[in-house]
This record gives structure tokens, C-alpha cells and sequence, in this order.
């Protein structure tokens, strides 16, 4: 086997296959499917994929290997597989595919270096050359860019005394410490300490404490307990009585902190009914996909950490996925107290560095079970016993950009090929899961009671309509707040939570109706009080709050929309009394400031939790019996299918906060269309009628779960050039597909323009398409030149969740 098959690092159509190299004689039996390794490709030398060895090649002329990047394979077989899967699936590059799988880390990074030739003559150099290369032998690209000497360094290059090596570098460095051991026999040691002079009384010190310490110790905690330097040391080094050696560490990013071990708890008799047939399957080894189905508070995640345990028991691994945004020191608090150093915990608030490490200990078996968000699916484990999926009904399991895949279809790949089980859970699982369960595709386990048999909370709807023509013109309704103000006085504690996602603050003329938008996209620009600045959320554009009106030159220009700044204000002014604590992108951006707000909410230092998103799911906190909900529409009105879903599962989750304990608890909702089915039923919990209505409106406008659909989008700057090849795929599309499909189209996008670049697309509806893969693969090598040189964009979502 002397010939490597490797999949090279440039995502294009063109290169979009294997290469065969040599391994050269050097590396014979060291090369192995799934290592990255260094390859000469064209002028360059890049980052490759081996994904397979062969003894001929159909070429006779073939490149050598130039070094290998691992030690062991960083992708095992069953993931080598499942990137020719998702390749098909997603209709990505097999390279973007790989890449998807890796931490960030172990993504290449390519230096351009400028090196002297053998036969370069310095003598011969310009003045700026010879400056640059001094003192060496090589200059990096960015030095020479710096001092503006490109186009004399062109010259020396045309005369072959200076050639462009590119280098592939690690982007991650391993943590090391340096540790200090005793070198000389124990026996010796009482005579050397007697030959030191009188004055070396620190050297004396150290040489005494290893006469007692057995094994190395942390130069670091050296120094720190006899309170010496390096110096001290280094005369000891030198004699040979002592030891340096530099060890490879973890970085951890937990800290010291010590989770306190938790023993599984007894099971309610619902828990034991739902997890009963999932431990059948364990033991039968054998493929099968539960959907989890139990209210808020019902108890879900000790089911999963019992089942967890049983595939340990097995000698299996589990996986366990969690939205990022309900990846909480809490959730990570509840896994690592039952299964201690097993656990590995990706997500990403972790830096590059700890990831990696994180990613190190699952590939190196020293841990069995992972908990993350979306990419964690992808943990390199060989032996898996269970894949969990919490709140699966979440959006962000999919992923925006290539390659395309939802973590739900990967799990259910992964868990086939290991035959294994899936577990979805949610208290509002997503349509498509729960149509699914009621055909028998999944196993539908049900938990409708909460623990300790809590009742659910009860839910008041405000017609903030009615509010504002009674003259109440605050945010907050005048029940919200006299139900606040009794919680302040009982001493329990408050969440406000406010919708953000699709609606915030723009700023607007009161006189002409002038909204202040982004000059590269077709979209308003968001108001950022802390900053007194106007960004644009998509291209990143930002711009001053202009004093007057742009357009009629008044100068009644004011912000709309309702930031937390803005209700934290609010709170202070009407219940000067209450201590908020405020979480949104702003308070919560640096590392770990999420977790010290939740434990100081946590420990009762403040009554009030105000926040968006990043509050509604997770939380599980004993004094809370009062939710506010400020704002339950804004999400209602996006131009998306699911908006009544996602509204409803997103008041269902933060309602659930209330009285999961002792307490009883009271959720308010404040809404200016009462009447909605999705806000009406949140209020009752009901998801099954929710369910049947929502379904009703799907089948009538032929939207998942009872058609497939896929979008295409097009981009380009030109308008017309936008227009005319959407036009071309649609019409493509449809001669190809059944008469059954809908395809609707050319349309312009809901944001019509995005930095400057025009968008179109085409959407289309089906049942069965068995050919639809490769009609959009045909559309993307048809337009390929101008994909790589017109600057011309095609993306294509064979399972879109954000149709913007």
C-alpha cells in the first residue's frame, strides 16, 4: 500500500475528488485513512484527507507526500463514511464535510513565506531586498506587504533568487508545563547537601524538599512553596541533581471547580413506563429512534441520564446534544455530578484551545460520555451506545451554512450504523418529529405530569390593546405589576422575559415615517443604546443616531422597539425597590459571565431576571412562581411558515420556568393579538390541539411535515443578473421534476439585498423526488465558471429552516 488517496483542502467543484500521492519510502506503514497530511498541490503545499491507501494508481507521474499532520487518524472510518453521506445529503464538498467534523483547531492555517533560492545572489539585490533578507533566509508575505516591497521582491523572483513556499502551520499550540524531578539517586542526596557552600541556603531548601517528596512537582508550585526563582534551580539542573521536563497538560475549562457526585434518583411510575422500552432496546442492541414527549419540568433529563448509564454499563459511549443557548453550567453540572471525569463538554464558549483538548480526550477514549451543542454529533467515538437530543424541536440544530446538515439526520446515520438508539426530547417537539411518532417512524414515550405532580403553571393572557386605550401607556400591564410587587414583598423571584428575535429597536421619524436603514442592505439598522450607534446585523455596517430626520429634516426622530435596556430603565423608575439582573448579548459576551449572573440569581441577590432568548429554556430554579412575558407577537409576523410554531414552543419553554418546585407558579403574557391560536393554546399548554390546528394550515398551504421542500438562492450585485439566472433554474427545475411538485419562483428574497448583493430564489414543494439531488447537483456544475469567476452565488438548502 504505497499509494494515498487524499481529499485536498480546496472546497471547488474541480477538486471536489481524490488525488493519488506517493508515500514516500520514509513513511511507509506510518500513513492511515482518516490522517491529515501535508501535499504538494500546484504551486502550494496544502492540507489534504487521506481517505484510503491502494497498491497502483491510473497515473504514472505521482507527487510525494511531503509529511503527515497526526500521529493517529483524526476522522475513524464510520466518519470518513458519513462525510461521503453528507456529501449526497447536503450536496456539499467532501473537504467542507470534513471540515464540519474537526475542532477549529485542527483547521489549517496556511502561512505564505518568501524564501532566498539556492542559486540567489544578495550581491545582485535591490536595496529593498537586500534590507529584507538581511539577516535571513526567509521573510513571511505579511512583512514584505508591510514595507511595500512586493513589486521589487516580484523582480528578484522573475530572476529566480526568491520563491513563494506556502506552509501549513497548526493553529493550536498543546498546553505544556514545565515540572521539576529529583535526577540523583535519594541515597547521594544527604552528601551533596552537605558539600553546599554556607550561602546556598535556597538551594539547600529545595534539594531537603525532595528528600521527602516523591515523584515530580510543578516548577510553577515550586517556586510558589519554597518561594524561590529560576535561578535557584538552574545551578541544581546543571549538576545533575535535578530534572526539567516540559508535560503536556489539559487546559480545563471548569477550573478547580469540584462537581459534587449526585446518585440517580427514584423514578416516578411515568419515567419508569418511558424509559422502560428504551432499555430494551439498549440490551438488545439494536437501532431505534424514541421521541421523548413530557411537559415542562416533567423530568426528562433523569431519564437520560439513566439511560446513559445503562450504555456505560454496556461498555458504550453517548452523546448527548443540547441547544447552545441551554447549555448552561447547570445542564453541565447535572452530567458531570453523575458521571464525573467521563464527561467531555463542547461548546462555544469554550476557547479554540480548551475545545480542542475537550475533542483530545474523546479520541483518545479517555472519556465516554459528550455533551454539546450542534457539532458534538459528531464526537469520534467508535462504540456508541445512545444519541440524546434535548429540545429537539430547536432551530439551531441545523446549520446555516455548508455543509447544510441538521443534527437530528446525523444522529439517526450514526445511531444506524452503530445500532444504537436515538432519544428526541421535548415538552414541544417539532412537527415533523411528532408526525413522525404518530406513524410509527419513531416510538412515541410520553411523561404528561410534571415531577412531584406540580401543577403546571397557571397562564393569564393581556390584551395590551385594551391597556393602551385605558390609558396605560408602560410596557408593563397593571397586573404584571401589582403581581410583581406582591412577589417583591413575599421575597420570590421574578422572570421578565422579552421576545427579541425578529423585532428590535429601529429608529424612526414621527413625522414622515422615515425608518433608517442599512446603504448595502434592504434592511432596517438596529439601535444600540449602550453605544449610541447603529448597526447593521448582517453586513456589520454601522452608522451615528442621526438628530434629525434624513429625509423631511424634522426633528421628532425617536427609537421604537423595546431593549432590555430600555424595560431595565423601566423596572428602576416604576420599582425602584426590585435589584435586576440583566442578561442579553451585551452582559453576557465575556467568558463566564453567564454563569456568575445565574449563580448570583441563584443564591437570591437579585428578585428579577430579565433577559431575551437565552432564558427561556434550562433554567430550573426553585424560588421562581412568577414569568412575565413582555412581548409574545414579534415573532408571529416573519415571513416563515413556522413563525406560529416557533412562537409557541418558545412560550411553552419560558412559561415552564415557573414553579417547578414547592411554590406554585403565575405566568403573564402580554400580546397585541390575543386571538392567535398559537399564543391562545400556548396559554393552555395544549400542545396536541396545537398540534391539530397547525397541521390543518400546513396541509392547506402543502408545507412540512406533508411535503419536503428545498430553496435555492441566488446572489449576485448586478439586479438583472440576479433575476435572469434564477429565472433559468426555475424553469430548469420544473421541466425536470413530477407533476406533482410545486416550484415556486424566481422571487425576491424576504431581504432582498444583503452587503450590496442582490437575492433570488426559488422554492419548491414535493413528495418524492428520488432525482431532485442531482438536478440542483447538474444546476451548480452548469454555472460553475461563473460561481468561481463571475461572482456569481448559489446556495442551495435541501431542508431549509430560515426561509430569509
Amino acid at each position: 500500500m504505497n499509494i494515498a488517496s487524499v481529499i485536498v483542502d480546496v472546497p471547488a467543484k474541480q477538486t471536489d475528488r481524490a488525488y493519488d500521492y506517493k508515500i514516500p519510502a520514509r513513511l511507509a506503514g506510518l500513513i492511515q485513512p482518516g490522517m491529515r497530511v501535508v501535499v504538494p498541490f500546484g504551486p502550494r503545499k496544502i492540507q489534504g484527507f487521506v481517505i484510503g491507501l491502494k497498491t497502483d494508481s491510473d497515473f504514472e507521474q505521482l507527487k510525494s507526500i511531503v509529511e503527515p499532520m497526526d500521529l493517529n487518524p483524526v476522522l475513524n472510518q464510520e466518519l470518513l463514511t458519513l462525510g461521503d453521506w453528507m456529501t449526497e445529503k447536503t450536496l456539499c464538498y467532501k473537504i467542507s464535510a470534513y471540515q464540519a467534523m474537526l475542532p477549529a483547531a485542527l483547521k489549517a492555517k496556511y502561512e505564505k513565506k518568501l524564501v532566498l533560492t539556492d542559486k540567489a545572489d544578495r550581491s545582485m539585490f535591490s536595496e529593498e531586498a537586500g534590507i529584507l533578507f538581511q539577516n535571513t533566509d526567509a521573510i513571511t508575505w505579511d512583512d514584505a506587504v508591510k514595507d511595500g516591497a512586493l513589486s521589487q521582491l516580484q523582480r528578484e523572483a522573475a530572476n529566480g533568487n526568491i520563491e513563494i513556499v506556502y506552509q501549513v502551520k497548526e493553529r493550536v499550540k498543546k498546553k505544556k508545563i514545565k515540572q521539576v524531578f529529583l535526577a540523583a539517586e535519594r541515597n547521594d542526596l544527604a552528601d551533596y547537601i552537605e558539600k553546599l557552600p554556607g550561602n546556598a541556603t535556597k538551594q539547600k531548601e529545595v534539594l531537603e524538599y525532595f528528600l521527602i517528596k516523591d515523584g515530580p512537582i510543578e516548577q510553577k508550585e515550586l517556586f510558589a512553596l519554597l518561594g524561590i526563582t529560576t535561578s535557584t534551580i538552574k545551578g541544581l539542573i546543571q549538576r545533575g541533581l535535578l530534572g526539567q521536563k516540559d508535560v503536556e497538560i489539559y487546559r480545563n475549562p471548569f477550573g478547580n471547580r469540584e462537581f459534587e457526585r449526585t446518585e440517580p434518583l427514584p423514578l416516578t411510575e411515568e419515567q419508569r413506563q418511558a424509559i422502560t422500552p428504551i432499555l430494551h432496546s439498549i440490551e438488545n442492541h439494536r437501532y431505534e429512534t424514541f421521541l421523548l414527549y413530557g411537559v415542562t419540568g416533567s423530568g426528562k433529563t433523569e431519564v437520560y441520564l439513566q439511560s446513559i448509564q445503562r450504555v456505560l454499563q454496556e461498555g458504550k459511549e453517548a452523546i448527548v446534544l443540547v441547544p447552545e443557548i441551554s447549555l448552561t453550567p447547570q445542564m453541565v453540572r447535572r452530567f458531570k455530578g453523575r458521571f464525573g471525569d467521563q464527561v467531555a463538554v463542547l461548546h462555544s464558549g469554550l476557547s479554540a484551545g480548551e475545545k480542542y483538548d475537550e475533542w483530545r480526550k474523546i479520541q483518545r477514549k479517555e472519556v465516554k460520555v459528550v455533551v454539546g451543542a450542534r457539532s458534538a454529533v459528531f464526537a469520534p467515538f467508535e462504540n456508541l451506545g445512545i444519541i440524546i437530543i434535548d429540545e429537539e424541536h430547536e432551530t439551531s440544530y441545523k446549520q446555516e451554512e455548508n455543509p447544510r446538515y441538521h443534527a437530528r439526520d446525523v444522529a439517526i446515520k450514526r445511531a444506524q450504523t452503530h445500532k444504537c438508539q436515538v432519544v428526541l426530547g421535548s415538552a414541544t417537539p417539532s412537527l415533523e418529529s411528532f408526525a413522525r411518532a404518530q406513524k410509527g417512524v419513531y416510538q412515541l414515550l410520553a411523561l404528561a405530569k410534571r415531577m412531584n405532580n406540580q401543577a403546571l403553571p397557571s397562564v393569564e393572557i393581556i390584551d395590551m390593546r385594551e391597556e393602551l386605550r385605558e390609558g396605560n401607556r408602560s410596557m408593563f400591564s397593571r397586573l404584571l405589576l401589582d403581581k410583581i410587587r406582591d412577589r417583591l414583598e413575599k421575597n420570590e423571584q421574578i422572570v421578565l422575559f422579552l421576545n427579541k428575535r425578529g423585532h428590535s429597536s429601529f429608529v424612526m421619524c414621527r413625522d414622515c415615517g422615515y425608518v433608517i436603514t442599512c446603504p448595502h442592505c434592504d434592511i432596517s439598522l438596529t439601535y444600540h443604546r449602550f453605544s449610541q450607534q447603529m448597526k447593521c446585523h448582517y453586513c456589520g455596517y454601522e452608522s451615528f443616531v442621526p438628530n434629525i430626520c434624513p429625509e423631511c429634516k424634522s426633528e421628532h426622530i425617536r427609537y421604537f422597539g423595546t431593549g432590555t435596556q430600555k424595560v431595565e430603565e423601566e423596572v428602576a423608575k416604576v420599582l425602584p425597590e426590585a435589584k435586576v439582573i440583566r442578561m442579553d448579548v451585551d452582559t453576557t459576551s465575556r467568558k463566564g459571565a453567564h454563569e456568575k449572573l445565574l449563580d448570583q440569581f441563584q443564591e437570591g441577590r437579585a428578585d428579577i431576571l430579565l433577559g431575551t432568548q437565552m432564558i427561556a429554556k434550562g433554567l430550573d430554579f426553585p424560588n421562581i412562581t412568577l414569568v412575565g412575558v413582555l412581548s409574545a407577537d414579534t415573532m408571529l409576523h416573519l415571513p416563515d411558515f413556522r413563525s406560529s410554531e416557533k412562537t409557541f414552543q418558545l412560550l411553552t419553554q419560558v412559561s415552564g420556568r415557573a414553579g417547578r418546585h414547592e411554590l406554585e407558579g403565575e405566568v403573564i403574557v402580554q400580546t397585541y393579538t390575543p386571538e392567535h391560536y398559537s399564543i391562545e393554546l400556548a396559554g393552555e399548554q395544549n400542545y396536541d390541539k396545537f398540534y391539530e390546528r397547525e397541521m390543518m394550515v400546513r396541509k392547506i398551504h402543502r408545507y412540512p411535515p406533508f411535503y419536503y421542500i428545498s430553496l435555492v438562492t441566488v446572489s449576485h450585485e448586478e439586479l438583472m443578473k440576479a433575476v435572469s439566472v434564477t429565472e433559468k433554474i426555475t424553469k430548469f427545475i420544473q421541466s425536470r421534476l413530477s407533476a406533482e411538485s410545486i416550484v415556486l419562483g424566481p422571487v425576491a428574497s424576504p431581504i432582498p439585498r444583503i452587503n450590496n448583493r442582490y437575492r433570488y430564489q426559488c422554492l419548491i414543494k414535493y413528495k418524492r423526488e428520488p432525482e431532485l439531488g442531482q438536478v440542483l447537483k447538474k444546476i451548480l456544475d452548469n454555472y460553475q465558471q461563473e460561481i468561481a469567476t463571475g461572482g456569481l452565488a448559489i446556495s442551495m438548502d435541501l431542508n431549509p429552516y430560515i426561509l430569509m
